[in-house]
């Protein structure tokens, strides 16, 4: 059995990846780590995992880290992840990275929209850990990075039609609207339950650190480059992400075309579900699972195409994807541990 550590399992991707990681046939999940319970058990932090995960949470330098496992999920904040990282790798372990740390290839965009970057010789290594784009790459690295939940549903949503060059990649607007666990488990005014229930707004218009993401994998796609509107926004509701996306489709270009283009390139990906003809995703349909639902509409008074992209943002767009990047990475069966049907309603 392959052992695993988490590293920084106290936040809600940290919890995700022990509940789905305690089912796994083909790990042992050695070591959680956070700061803020050190001696606790992550069953008294969060009891859903009782009788499931009995492991204390401890303080653990690197060195003492890599004689605990084969393989580290680094679910820290962005800047604490280039420390730890390294000295992992230093000791040939794999990593899956959930920070945007390693996400970014230009160590000069990255620090525009983040901070100085410490350990900028791995990111021309570090692989882009989106399955259904870059699998043969994710299997021979050493170093994952796991994308962000916004830059997935928006990419996915978008990359049959940027690989087939059927759409003006100048036009994109992408709309998205999140749930809470999205900003973290910190106590911050703007996750208060009285500050988002019965309402819903917009967030960072213009300047969300995912937007360089995303714009980086848009170009890589189409072969072009271009600046998207992207704004995001706060639903009052836990988990989950839309993405409405917007962009002006070729003329002569039709409904038959599309879905064969859909088709062509994610009928044999598990986790990707095209919905059928005038069908729509919606967020509690892929809740607690690693689906991501797709569904379009052309308006042919607008010469534009609609897309519109549902996952779960701490599943597939988080913990759910690094473990498919870490099955992919052991070569264990790429859907192993995330087989579940999402949980309705």
């Amino acid at each position: 059995m392959t052992k695993v550590a988490i590293i920084g399992a106290s936040g809600y991707t940290g919890v995700e990846l022990a509940r789905i990681l305690c089912n796994h046939p083909h790990i042992t999940l050695t070591t959680v780590t956070s700061r803020q319970h050190e001696g606790s058990p992550l069953s008294r932090v969060f009891p859903n995992l009782h009788k499931k995960v009995d492991l204390i949470c401890e303080n653990l330098s690197a060195a003492e880290l890599c004689s605990r496992a084969d393989v580290f999920f680094t679910a820290v904040p962005h800047k604490t992840a280039m420390d730890i990282v390294p000295q992992l790798l230093a000791e040939k372990k794999k990593v899956v990275d959930l920070s945007a740390d390693f996400r970014i290839r230009d160590v000069t965009v990255y620090e525009q929209w983040y901070q100085k970057h410490t350990s900028p010789q791995f990111l021309q290594e570090a692989v882009y850990g989106l399955p259904e784009l870059y699998r043969d790459q994710i299997r021979s690295a050493r170093l994952i990075a796991n994308p962000g939940c916004y830059p997935t549903s928006i990419i996915l949503g978008l990359a049959p039609l940027l690989k087939a060059g059927v759409i003006d990649p100048q036009s994109i607007i992408a709309d998205s609207k999140s749930g809470t666990s999205g900003a973290g488990r910190s106590a911050l005014v703007g996750s208060l339950y009285c500050e988002v229930a019965d309402g819903f707004r917009a967030y960072k218009v213009a300047d969300h650190r995912h937007t360089p993401e995303i714009e980086q994998e848009i170009n890589l796609l189409g072969g072009c480059n271009v600046n998207i509107s992207f704004t995001p926004h706060l639903l009052p509701i836990s988990r989950g992400i839309l993405s409405t996306i917007y962009a002006r489709l070729d003329d002569g270009v039709g409904q038959d075309q599309v879905r064969d283009l859909y088709r062509e390139m994610y009928d044999n990906e598990y986790f990707v579900r095209i919905m059928p003809t005038d069908a729509f995703p919606a967020t509690q349909f892929v809740r607690g699972s690693n689906f991501c639902d797709i569904g379009f509409k052309i308006d042919p008074r607008t010469g534009r195409i609609i897309v519109m992209s549902a996952l779960d943002n701490i599943v597939k767009g988080a913990a759910g994807q690094a473990v498919q990047n870490m099955n992919l990475l052991c070569g264990f069966p790429e859907t192993a541990g995330l087989e579940g049907a999402p949980f309705f309603p």
